[in-house]
């Protein structure tokens, strides 16, 4: 049965992870797609920049606001995909969906609530919008959703869940909304194949938490309940460097 290797990456700037090696680390892991999110480019800067992702077709959401948010899908040269339209609703690029064929493949940003939690309520609403339009969308064939989901679900997915209940990442309400999102009919695939492992996606920039571990997971591939038993792997490449999140994948049968 063949598959396919989809990888997710928050850089924290395109062009600050390319600087840092992205175009060797995306030759060396040779995935087939590549989700990135938080790409900080817009669309008239980008015009001016050979990236060269050799080998890849390059599908690029970016926010009106320049140097914000943003997200991009590179595909394997060879592989049809079908890019469809971004949603009116979504000014901060934060999501995108292709068509590849059997399922579709959909790369958010998902947004932070912020100090004091402050768009908490940008962060429901948006979350919620996007989870209507999932549902739509899965009528028609199951979906893989990946990206930053910018919080931690369990106990086991930070260092430190007592020190952080409440904070941005870890507040009641998006805890509740990703209950929610999972109740309606999506397998966050990481958990389901790895049930007490503990292992994290991003880290603060402040005192060495990277080096200590002091890390949340927050990066998630989630996909329709149906397509549960097509996914043979789902992993987080903890080693790689560049930006404060690390990639996490999957292996699905198509």
């Amino acid at each position: 049965m063949p598959k396919l290797n989809i990888l997710s990456f928050n850089v924290n700037g395109i062009r600050a992870v390319v600087k840092k090696g992205f175009a060797n680390f995306l030759k060396k892991q040779g995935p087939d797609i590549i989700c990135l999110q938080e790409i900080k480019i817009s669309d008239s800067a980008r015009a001016q920049i050979d990236f060269d992702f050799a080998g890849y077709q390059e599908f690029y959401n970016s926010a009106k606001r320049p140097g914000y948010s943003g997200t991009a899908i590179l595909v394997r040269d060879g592989l049809k995909v079908k890019y469809l339209p971004r949603a009116d609703w979504d000014d901060e690029g934060r999501a995108q969906v292709i068509d590849i064929g059997k399922y579709y493949l959909a790369n958010v940003y998902f947004p932070n609530a912020g100090d004091d939690l402050r768009r908490l309520d940008f962060k429901i609403k948006f979350n919620d919008r996007l989870l209507s339009y999932f549902k739509k969308l899965e009528i028609t064939k199951p979906l893989i959703i990946c990206g930053d989901y910018n919080v931690a679900h369990q106990e086991i997915d930070l260092a430190r869940p007592k020190e952080n209940i409440g904070n941005a990442g870890f507040s009641k309400e998006e805890r509740n909304w990703l209950n929610k999102f999972l109740a309606s009919g999506f397998i966050d695939t990481f958990r389901h194949l790895h049930p007490e492992k503990v292992q994290y996606s991003w880290w603060s920039w402040r005192a060495g938490a990277r080096i200590r571990n002091v890390g949340w997971r927050i990066d998630y591939f989630c996909v329709s309940k149906k397509l549960t038993k097509k996914i043979s792997q789902a992993y987080i490449l903890g080693k790689v460097m560049g930006s404060d999140h690390c990639p996490v994948g999957i292996e699905v049968e198509v």
